[in-house]
């Protein structure tokens, strides 16, 4: 048995040069709760990314995350087995909060199975884009 792995970048569409891989799974987090646009998270969150915790919570109790989280996870489950190597890109606006979330989430839920996973965060050092709330 071949053991597939799977590579999750997340990446900021604002930005404008997205991974030039073609990805086997695409994962939209632009519906989530965004800690810039959030008047009572904004000063707390923008300076932390969503590899803390704090903003992975956030990003998670954002009605839809979870069903974000398990269609994502099952699609990427479903494509096992038929690739020996499974991209997966997930976005957002500026890639340091919700699209980092999301992807480290998925990834531990994918290592707990035995899946290896490798995530890059592409855009997690750039600076915040505008929001329309600034």
């Amino acid at each position: 048995m071949t053991t597939s792995t799977v590579v999750i970048t997340s990446y900021g569409l604002g930005h404008r040069d997205a991974p030039q891989t073609l990805p086997a799974v695409v994962v939209d987090t632009l519906p989530l709760r965004n800690p810039p646009e959030d008047p009572a998270a904004r000063q707390q969150l923008t300076r932390l990314t969503g590899r803390d915790q704090t903003v992975r919570a956030y990003v998670m109790a954002t009605p839809g995350a979870e069903r974000i989280v398990a269609q994502a996870v099952d699609r990427i489950r479903r494509c096992l087995g038929t690739s020996g190597h499974i991209e997966v890109h997930v976005h957002c606006r500026g890639g340091r909060h919700r699209s980092v979330a999301i992807s480290e989430e998925i990834g531990d839920r994918l290592r707990a199975a035995g899946v290896p996973v490798q995530i890059v965060h592409k855009h997690i050092t750039r600076p915040i884009l505008p929001t329309s709330q600034s």
